[in-house]
């Protein structure tokens, strides 16, 4: 009798330990809002479009990398991504005008698709037995969760011991680290001989002309829209708009005094929650159909965010979002990479999740630019808000005519 194959294998906690530091790092970045702007007097929009490029370079760089990994390896491409970021970090800290961060910022973006799902996602389902694959891509988003956790507040923490410059630097060099992890991730091609056998550019035609592909395409644009929104902005949000931490209270006896530290905490707050939320999709998306828990997460982040900006800002209502929306945040990335790969195969699946995931980060670098271009007009976020309420609730209707089933059944 066969032993089941085993949950926990070397690529998978490779895979976890990258994609925790890449997104550890990636999602501090609004807690530099206001010290960059400070610092140099910068506008709001200033270092919010360096950051919207950052999420467009990410999206355009994923499915680059996704072909690199499939053309010349894995281990590969993750040591160019992690070089290319870590470069992208050292020449950030020397910026002193808004165009050079900007312009730093598409190092930082393919750095980020390097070492991100689309490359890490692929190695690990392709290194994962069918009955472990669902999980196992969730458990790989989770530790992109993970990273979010102490990402933010550790470097609110090292702020208030040296400079923004500095921490970038020593960001650098955690990043460069990761290529030690590498020689453990060797993952097995683990598709059948009709896969193999087919060209890249003939099942990327075949995607293209399948309706379900656009429709997941599209589905997934709100997904970035609102997470770099919150990324972001929310640690400025709740600086700015929250109402007063109680002296006394519970948030002040755990030394959250300032809205200001409580901005940085939601975001760690979002990637705790979301550790249980993806876990959770993972398992659900094994059992049940995929395109209907993507639907009913998209439909429920509309609620949560609606919601929340129609009641007043406070301390409470700040952890009750953060808490909500971090059980829904990455839940939709083992779904959505889960479904390509049932739908199209594992032999390019990092190249077809990669160009879905583009169309994830045109909506970040939507969400995070307009968020910066909206405050300075309306002194606001309201607005941007409330567009995010809108394409979340896009996205939930798209996904329910998707057909969830593999490319080949389909033909026949």
């Amino acid at each position: 009798m066969d032993r089941p194959a085993p949950l926990f294998t070397p690529v998978l906690l490779v895979g976890c330990l990258i994609i925790m530091v890449s997104f550890a790092v990636r999602a501090s970045f609004g807690v530099f809002q206001i010290p960059i702007a400070e610092d140099f007097g910068w506008l709001r929009s200033e270092f919010s479009l360096a950051i919207a490029i950052q999420n467009l370079a990410w999206g355009i760089g994923q499915p680059i990398f996704g072909a690199i990994a499939e053309k010349i390896g894995d281990r590969k491409a993750i040591i160019i991504g992690a070089v290319v970021y870590a470069a992208g970090l050292v020449l950030s800290a020397g910026a002193t005008t808004p165009f050079e961060m900007q312009a730093y910022e598409w190092l930082v973006g393919f750095g980020v698709a390097g070492t991100g799902f689309g490359v890490v996602l692929a190695v690990v389902g392709r290194a994962s037995s069918d009955e472990n694959r669902s999980m196992s891509l969730a458990i790989v988003t989770a530790a992109g969760s993970a990273g979010q956790i102490f990402g933010a507040p550790t470097a609110e923490y090292m702020l208030g011991l040296m400079s923004w410059q500095t921490v970038f630097l020593v960001f650098a060099g955690v990043v460069l680290a990761l290529i030690l992890s590498l020689p453990l991730m060797r993952a097995p091609v683990s598709a059948g001989k009709a896969e193999l056998e087919e060209s890249m550019g003939a099942i990327l035609k075949k995607a293209f002309r399948d309706p379900s592909y656009t429709l997941i395409f599209l589905g997934f644009f709100s997904c970035g829209y609102q997470l770099a929104f919150v990324t972001a902005h929310f640690p400025a949000f709740v600086t700015e708009m929250c109402g007063p931490i109680m002296p006394g209270g519970m948030l002040h006896g755990l030394g959250i005094t300032t809205t200001s530290a409580l901005g940085a905490v939601s975001i760690s707050l979002i990637g705790l929650a979301n550790v249980g939320g993806t876990l959770l999709a993972g398992w659900a998306g094994k059992h049940y159909s995929k395109k209907y828990l993507l639907a009913g997460i998209y439909t429920a982040r509309t609620i949560v965010a609606g919601a929340f900006i129609l009641l007043p800002i406070t301390p409470l209502s700040v952890i009750l979002f953060s808490v909500a929306m971090g059980a829904l945040w990455l839940a939709t990335v083992p779904l959505t990479s889960g479904l390509v790969a049932h739908i199209y195969g594992l032999r390019y699946m990092g190249t077809l999740y990669g160009i879905v995931f583009l169309s994830h980060q045109i909506g970040g670098f939507l969400g995070v630019w307009l968020g910066g271009r909206m405050y300075d007009i309306y002194g606001d976020y309201t607005m941007v808000w409330w567009i995010g309420v809108g394409v979340g609730a896009f996205s939930a209707i798209v996904h329910l005519p998707v057909r969830e089933r593999p490319l080949q059944q389909a033909a026949a």
